[in-house]
């Protein structure tokens, strides 16, 4: 049975503990405290586990005993639970106890300062506010200092000795009272106890302006008392707190000035109040000899008198100064260096009044957000959303698309939209915006968050989604603001030439159009928005103000539209949004389906990125206009006269219907129907989709996906063949095909082979104008064949037999061409002439 002592106080119960110590760390607690063992306990030392494991009943933990004057105190809450809330309900990540530190530093100091104001004499001891850090890899020990407002022995007991006490919080919801009280700001909240989870021991020293006495409070990991007593080394901080983590074996990697400076950044890149990080590095350097005059006069002396008696060449004088610097080399002493460097020197400029910010200030913090030193934000939004949820934001769009957005992967960068509270990071992971705007970057700060959550129970929060909501709307009416943008041209400051007459010569080369930066934007981030309306339906009206199309009417063969631009350009008569889908532009300014709308001057949009009809299908309309495929069948014109229409339709139907029969029973399922067409000029014949089918464009990239069934019935369409009842190849279709109904008694009509090649050949470039693939290639290329045959008049396919040339005699290469140095000799040139 020994005396276990928590932090200074032995507390006198018997405790047989199982855990067993580093010498280091039982050597550092000697160090720290006025160490006094029980006569029957001991260290537990590496050498000596062999010994514990085969006798258990051997106590392992040696105790120490604090100062006789130190007070022992009781947890209010029980510690078992403590550590259980704090390890696995509120940080399943390790590293948050040191951006809890440092906000906790950083409310103290925020404490100091704001009652310095009316009270500067408590900032006469230390005017730095600042935090700084400092590791002992040897002792395994981090430290996080403070010049803040401190704790004086009654705050030490009651702020560190309740699990739940949130001081910031209740100083704030006070302050928007009216009623704040400054002994609020700058308790230690549950954020202090994350320091247990890398320590098995804490040790935190505080000095507070009205208290003449520097104290300490420590615990140990697991146990449920703490102590408070006298600081032994007197008042050392002058004000401020000292917090000292003696780390965990595990923990060794937070004794890392790499580690530790990266983690403050992350987390703590924008606190006000700096932040320093102490180094720590070693060099060997020469140690300086100081050599007294008499004994350099007499080396002098001696080295004259040799000189004197003895004459040397020049090269045994040199061998004699080599080896004197050999056996003089410098002796070397081990230097260590200590430096302090600020990790936190990037500016909150979103805490600022977005009229004082300058453009080339949002540019650089772009490039600290982003990370991205080499490009600029394209725009960006700087606001402050109050209501229930007050919160501060800047949101950036990228001029360049993220890396895997370029690979064709939908998986959201890293790091796009950061949360802080109270500028500390809480998580760079959440999803604070939809997939679709993934992209977006920038910071949010909010004072309405709780900090010592974890991210998951944060993610869930209604105040989360409160703020996502409010984000979303603002990045749409951000990419809004930059598609309304006005692109001022450029001035042609070129010298304008003069004829001999004096006269201005004008310029006829026409001048490039400059680009609007909106347009720029959109050819790399276009598919983000189309996905944004496929996902985002209470969004959708909004997105769809965003997208930009090209068209049969565009000025150039590059340039874009949007829907507001077409539908203020519609006919009169016109109630639909027409559009055709292909996979280029070039295919579908040339599509037979667009003869009828060039005719009559009808815009129609090109639908050429993958995304488009899938986008369609969701959107089927735009303020009020229904999209139409204009490659779908029963496509109506509005300018048209209907009963002229219907008489004419009724009239080429009853006048074609032995051929549209004859044509459904030859193509049999290739075909859904066989149909009078009403749109077509010059084409005999064409195959279009049913009205709610898929179009020939959507079954292409149906059947080109990774994972898609080549039998499946769904990617197929159901195709309908159109033909033009004005075309002749049609009317001598319909000459040779089977009539309706058959005479009594007459013979069976028999069609000619001809006609049937033919009507296939009409089907196959029926099929090629609609879009669609020809389904049997083999079937296509014997007709072809017996096309060729009759045309060039070949009666037999049988090949030629084959040649069989004589042998011909290998004859001798032909000497070559040697021009001007025919009959070059050596005797020719004069040897001497050459250096050896």
């Amino acid at each position: 049975c020994s005396y276990l002592v928590v932090g200074a106080v032995a507390s006198k119960h018997c405790y047989k503990n199982k855990m067993r110590f580093h010498k280091l760390a039982l050597s550092a607690i000697g160090l720290l405290a006025v160490s006094v063992f029980s006569g029957n306990t001991g260290f537990a030392y590496a050498e000596d586990a062999a010994a514990a494991t085969e006798t258990p009943d051997v106590v392992e933990q040696a105790a120490y005993k604090p100062p006789e004057n130190a007070e022992s105190f009781k947890f209010e809450a029980e510690v078992h639970r403590m550590l259980d809330i704090v390890v696995n309900s509120l940080y399943q990540n390790k590293d948050v106890f040191l951006r809890e530190l440092i906000s906790n530093a950083s409310d103290a100091l925020d404490k100091i300062r704001f009652l310095g104001i009316t009270k500067p004499e408590m900032l006469a001891d230390k005017a730095e506010l600042e935090i700084r850090i400092e590791y002992d890899a040897e002792q395994r020990t981090l430290t996080v200092r403070d010049s803040g407002i401190g704790m004086t022995h009654d705050d030490m007991v009651s702020n560190l000795g309740t699990v739940a006490r949130s001081g910031t919080t209740k100083f704030l919801e006070a302050l928007e009272d009216g009623m704040a009280d400054m002994a609020m700001i700058g308790q230690f909240g549950v954020g202090f106890y994350s320091s247990f989870l890398v320590a098995d021991r804490v040790t935190v020293a505080s000095k507070h302006p009205n208290s003449d006495t520097q104290y300490i409070w420590e615990s140990l990991n697991g146990q449920s008392e703490f102590v408070v007593y006298e600081d032994p080394r007197g008042n050392s901080l002058e004000r401020g707190t000292e917090i000292t983590l003696h780390l965990k074996e595990d923990a060794v990697e937070y004794a890392d000035p790499i580690r530790l400076k990266e983690l403050a950044t992350h987390y703590s890149e924008f606190v006000t109040h700096p932040i320093h990080l102490r180094t720590t590095s070693t060099a060997e350097v020469p140690i300086e000899e100081e050599e007294s005059e008499e004994a350099a006069k007499e080396d002098g002396d001696e080295e004259k008198k040799e000189d004197d008696e003895f004459e040397v060449s020049d090269e045994e004088d040199a061998d004699k100064e080599d080896e004197e610097k050999e056996v003089k080399e410098p002796k070397m002493e081990t230097v260590i260096t200590h430096t302090w460097d600020e990790v936190n020197t990037n500016p909150a400029i979103w805490a600022r009044d977005k009229d004082e910010i300058t453009d080339e200030e949002y540019q650089t913090f772009w490039q600290v957000v982003s990370k991205e030193t080499y490009s600029n934000a394209t725009s960006w939004s700087h606001f402050n959303a109050e209501g229930n949820i007050n919160f501060k934001s800047i949101l950036y769009l990228p001029e360049n698309q993220p890396q895997n957005f370029k690979f064709g992967s939908t998986e959201p960068p890293k790091g796009g939209l950061k949360l802080y509270v109270r500028k500390v990071l809480i998580s760079d992971e959440f999803e604070l915006m939809p997939s679709y705007l993934s992209f977006i970057k920038g910071v949010v700060d909010s004072e309405d968050l709780p900090l010592n959550v974890n991210r998951e129970t944060l993610q869930e929060s209604k105040i989360i989604q409160v703020i996502k909501k409010k984000l979303v709307r603002k990045a749409i009416e951000m990419i809004r603001n930059l598609s309304k943008q006005t692109v001022e041209e450029e001035e042609d400051t070129a010298e304008a030439e003069v004829d001999a007459d004096g006269n201005v010569i004008e310029d006829s080369t026409p001048k490039e159009k400059k680009e609007h930066p909106y347009i720029q934007w959109y050819k790399q981030f276009g598919p983000s928005i189309k996905f944004g309306i496929i996902e985002d339906e209470p969004n959708r009206g909004k997105l769809a103000k965003l997208l930009r199309f090209h068209s049969s009417k565009s000025e150039e063969k590059e340039s874009f539209i949007s829907l507001e631009d077409y539908v203020e350009r519609m006919k009169d008569w016109q109630k639909d949004i027409y559009v055709i889908a292909g996979s280029s532009i070039d295919d579908l300014e040339n599509s037979q389906f667009m003869e009828k709308f060039n005719d009559k001057d009808i815009e129609v949009l090109y639908l050429i990125d993958p995304l488009d009809e899938y986008m369609i299908q969701h959107m089927r309309d735009y303020d009020g206009k229904k999209f139409v495929h204009i490659t779908s069948e029963n496509v109506k014109i509005g300018d048209e006269d209907e009963d002229l229409a219907k008489r004419r339709q009724k009239a080429y139907t009853k006048q074609f219907k032995p051929l549209t029969k004859w044509l459904k029973n030859l193509f049999g399922a290739k075909v859904m129907k066989v149909s009078i067409s009403k749109r077509l000029g010059s084409a005999p014949a064409i195959v279009s989709s049913s009205e709610y089918g898929a179009s020939a464009n959507m079954e292409r990239i149906m059947r080109a996906q990774a994972f898609q069934n080549q039998q499946d019935f769904m990617s197929r369409s159901m195709k309908i063949l159109e033909i033009n009842p004005r075309h002749p190849f049609i009317t001598k279709l319909l000459e040779g095909c089977p009539p309706e109904e058959e005479e009594e008694g007459a013979e069976p009509f028999k069609v000619s082979n001809d006609q049937i090649d033919a009507a296939w050949m009409l089907f196959d470039m029926a099929l090629l104008n609609g879009g669609f693939p020809i389904e049997d290639t083999p079937a296509h290329t014997k007709r072809m064949t017996r096309v060729l045959k009759k045309q060039m008049g070949v009666e037999s396919l049988s090949l030629e037999a084959e040649i069989d040339p004589p042998i011909e005699e290998e004859e001798a290469p032909d000497a070559p061409d040697m021009g001007d140095f025919d009959g070059l000799n050596m005797e020719d040139f004069d040897l001497d002439d050459f250096d050896a």
